[in-house]
């Protein structure tokens, strides 16, 4: 043989999302860790969840529930959601038929894009929006059609007439996320009047992402889809059981949705995931018969909130309202005239407190000279983070 052959080249591949990079979570988190910056900029917790839970996981590996699980997922998980969902919503979904377990919500949400979108369906998506849609309807086919949310006193907030004005004969979903992350803003009952008005008498689908539907603050409720019959009845739900129970990466979500969405999501999820963990749904279903952990989530992150934004009260930073998630936006031009990134970048590596550019969250990267930070961290790691802020 001869040694001094070329290598076997390698044949190239023609990418399926030209766009994408290396999200800018994951060059965060790992210059974060590069320069030892106090990482505010990844939303996950650095606290333990419950160990009850985990005690209730290991149980249901002990009882043996090591095996496949039906492919909608452990009947006594599904019907645990469905009786909170209904215990907290109002709304009656059927375990058999309408509740799907998934490995996490971005999963939920690119199998709900997958089933519904075809080749030049229009999706309507609200900007600043989480980062996973948009390759997700790219892969579909689909055709993205951003609205920018408009920021004034009250915060950010959706301007229906704009996606109302973007609806046209090939809008075939909008996806809507509240509590929203990045912003922190939540939808309130006329935000949903407003959208049914809007789709009332279409075809048109609701996606709806409600991973932090249990972190809205100041006495105010949730507004689920589930809540209102007309949005329901064409949406897919998705909630997340890692965010709600502080085990990010446990990576198990569900979606609810009427029958006939079921229908065609659990065809495309069979084929993407089939099933998930099982003694992890055991132990999840076991852990939602106290609704408490849930039920208090909100004054949990609500008192992490409000210490942060006391804290930033010694800063040059301006917070912005925060109602909802557990991410808190600041403006920062008092400090810097650089770039969102570049400022991300700078506060990561001399400041050595990492955030996200919320320029990240939009198509073309719209600046507004806003980062957002996440709070949910130990009360030690705010207080070093808030030390190191308000030397700037």
């Amino acid at each position: 043989m001869n040694s001094r052959l070329e290598p076997p080249a390698t044949p190239v591949l023609t990418t399926r999302l030209p766009a994408v990079g290396t999200t800018v979570f994951t060059r965060m988190s790992s210059l974060a860790a590069e320069h030892g910056a106090v990482n505010l900029g990844q939303g996950f917790p650095d606290f333990a969840c419950e160990p009850a839970l985990v005690d209730m996981v290991t149980e249901a590996m002990r009882a043996g529930f090591n095996q496949y699980p039906p492919m909608t997922g452990a009947p006594v998980l599904r019907q645990a959601i469905v009786d909170k969902v209904a215990a907290v919503y109002g709304r009656q979904y059927d375990a058999n038929t309408e509740i799907t377990v998934t490995a996490g919500a971005t999963q939920a949400l690119t199998t709900a894009i997958l089933c519904a979108v075809h080749p030049g369906d229009e999706v309507i998506v609200i900007e600043p929006a989480y980062d996973s849609y948009l390759p997700a309807i790219e892969l579909a086919g689909g055709v993205p059609v951003p609205v920018q949310m408009e920021l004034g006193q009250a915060g950010y907030a959706i301007p229906w007439d704009k996606v109302q004005a973007a609806v046209t004969a090939r809008t075939r979903l909008i996806v809507i996320n509240s509590p929203h992350n990045p912003t922190g803003s939540v939808l309130r009952e006329a935000d949903m009047r407003a959208l049914a008005d809007i789709v009332r008498g279409t075809g048109v689908l609701i996606l709806s992402d409600e991973v932090y539907e249990h972190m809205v603050y100041d006495g105010q409720r949730h507004e689920s889809v589930c809540r209102h019959a007309e949005l329901a009845a064409r949406a897919f739900v998705v909630s997340s059981f890692g965010k709600t129970y502080h085990v990010t990466g446990w990576k198990i979500g569900y979606v609810a949705a009427p029958a006939a969405l079921t229908v065609e999501f659990r065809k495309v999820h069979q084929y993407n995931v089939f099933s998930v963990n099982t003694p992890m749904q055991h132990g999840i279903a076991s852990y939602m018969a106290d609704p408490k952990p849930y039920l208090q989530l909100p004054a949990f992150y609500q008192r992490k909130r409000d210490l942060f934004r006391e804290g930033l009260r010694g800063s040059r930073f301006e917070p912005l309202p925060a109602d909802g998630t557990y991410f808190q936006c600041v403006r920062y031009d008092a400090i810097s005239g650089l770039p969102e990134a570049e400022f991300a970048e700078w506060l990561t590596t001399e400041i050595k407190v990492a955030a996200i550019p919320v320029s990240a969250f939009y198509r073309q990267g719209r600046e507004s000279g806003i980062v957002r930070f996440c709070f949910a961290k130990k009360d030690d790691t705010l207080a070093l983070a808030l030390e190191r802020l308000a030397r700037i």
